[in-house]
């Protein structure tokens, strides 16, 4: 339990300069994506807002990986909408609360280590119907109402004044890197181009448009929700989807950032980080959350790579919401969409654009697909979970075609089966096409040096095998079986009967000092 509670790295050096003025352009960053998620979700602008808060703060602390932020989400949101609709708010606090608890299980059972099992060809489906994602959200701050689907776009200069600002902005972040490192790009566009709105007192879409962004420090708030099973048999189900799309999205992110910045995260940790989160949002009134990759990487990109920023970030959040209301809502929306859109084309994996025609078909179908089921229906968990299962069904596939067989006859009229390849439920029906059971001498030796049985579908092939030898009046023996074969047929002794040559065991005589 020890590294639970090592929480901050002593010896990391750190960049204050970057940490505080990354985590300064996040918190303008989160703002109007919180409030978005919020309308999402159906809740008001305060529920998101407060999640991105305590979200941010919590993981920043105890969380598995230094640099990455978390916050209110649209793959949370789109999970609890249906919620907050029939059953409203306090309901979705409750499950809020339970997905925390599902997630600190999941980390104290060590279940964060199962990331290791998403191929890459899924992380590049992610990561781009992620970027896809993060790009379509901000083309609604094009319409009059960003909030309203069905509101009518733009016109004339308002529309012209939006595309120039938003292009402004992607221009300074693209440039001023070419020029100096010395100020973060995205806080450097976002302030200048609120300075030209601001100073010239141009009409053009601000934050406080969206929505107002005025509030308390957060409040403890138990739900308002009947204490019974028949409210747990509501929220569960949302509990544990919201729960497993947090936990994929925040471990898939925090791999994303593994790669960018060399270094490895704590899955586990982590899962207990965005648990403990959770579990502190749902009592203070916030809608709920999980590891937000847009984020994240404006934080990396702007040089962040300890908790310090994370933390400033939230802690600001919570300034701007208590104190500089006022003052943040005359952010023009267009630099912030400028600023997401160039981390979306950031965010994109355009080398896997180009590696197409020579990846296996398969892995392009994987790749594909994931990014249409993100994109399409903003399922995370469910385009995972598809990729991941196609992997699979891909690899056994693969497998199960490598296995074969050398044969041949010794001295004493003893068949010798050699095996070779992994003896499992895919390869059982090309396994049992080997042998020849009517012609073959009266005893036969199976030989596993080269292969391993790996489950049941094989013991159950060994023993069918078997019982097609024993009925035609033949001895067969298994050989060279690796320890963990054995085992595997010692748990299974009472569903099959098979003859196990022992291996030699060959001594060496060494000299002790």
């Amino acid at each position: 339990m020890k590294k639970y509670f090592n929480l901050f790295d002593l010896k990391q050096k750190v960049d204050y300069k970057s940490e505080i003025l990354s985590g300064l352009t996040v918190a303008l960053a989160l703002i109007p994506e919180a409030v978005a998620f919020s309308f999402i979700a159906g809740l008001s602008p305060l529920t998101g807002l407060y999640a991105a808060f305590s979200m941010g703060l919590i993981t920043s602390i105890l969380g598995g990986r230094p640099g990455m932020i978390s916050g209110a989400t649209g793959a949370v949101a789109v999970v609890i909408v249906a919620l907050a609709k029939t059953h409203g708010e306090e309901y979705i606090f409750a499950t809020v609360v339970l997905a925390g608890i599902i997630q600190i299980a999941a980390g104290l059972l060590r279940l964060g280590k199962f990331i290791r099992l998403v191929p890459h060809p899924v992380m590049f489906g992610f990561v781009n119907g992620l970027a896809v994602v993060i790009f379509m959200s901000q083309i609604a701050t094009f319409r009059v109402d960003a909030t309203d689907p069905n509101s009518p776009w733009l016109t004339g200069n308002n529309m012209l004044i939006m595309i120039g600002l938003v292009l402004l902005t992607m221009l300074i972040i693209w440039g001023l890197p070419k020029l100096t490192k010395v100020f973060p790009a995205s806080l450097a566009a976002i302030l200048t181009v609120s300075g030209i709105v601001i100073g010239l007192d141009i009409d053009t879409k601000t934050v406080g448009d969206m929505a107002s962004i005025a509030g308390g420090f957060p409040e403890f708030h138990i739900p308002l929700v009947p204490a019974s099973f028949e409210t747990l048999k509501v929220i569960f189900p949302y509990a544990l989807i919201v729960a497993g799309v947090g936990l994929i999205e925040s471990l898939l992110t925090l791999n994303l950032i593994d790669e960018i910045t060399e270094t490895r995260g704590h899955g586990n940790k982590e899962c207990v980080a965005q648990g403990t989160a959770n579990v502190v949002t749902g009592f203070i009134s916030g809608m709920g959350g999980c590891a937000m990759i847009g984020q994240s990487l404006i934080n990396i990109s702007s040089g962040a790579r300890a908790r310090l920023s994370g933390i400033i970030a939230s802690i600001m959040l919570l300034v701007f919401i208590m104190f500089a209301a006022d003052l943040i809502e005359q952010l023009p929306i267009a630099a912030l969409t400028g600023l997401m859109i160039m981390v979306s084309i950031g965010t994109f994996e355009w080398a896997s654009l180009k590696t197409f025609n020579k990846m296996p078909k398969s892995d392009v179908l994987v790749i594909v697909l994931v990014a249409l089921i993100t994109v399409l229906l903003h399922n995370l968990a469910l385009a995972v979970l598809i990729g991941v299962v196609i992997s699979a069904l891909v690899f056994a596939w693969e497998n199960a075609k490598r296995i074969r067989a050398r044969k041949h006859v010794d001295e004493n009229g003893i068949k010798h089966y050699e095996i070779y390849g992994p003896l499992f439920f895919g390869s059982i029906s090309a396994f049992n096409d080997k042998f020849d059971v009517q012609n073959d001498p009266e005893e036969v030796i199976i030989d596993f040096s080269e292969s391993r049985v790996t489950d049941m579908s094989a013991i159950e092939a060994l023993n069918k095998l078997t019982e097609r030898y024993m009925k035609a009046g033949k001895k067969v023996h298994l050989q060279h079986l690796s320890k963990d074969c054995r085992q595997l047929l010692a748990n299974a002794d009472k569903i099959i009967d098979v003859n196990i040559l022992e291996d030699p065991t060959y001594k060496v005589l060494v000299n002790k000092i």
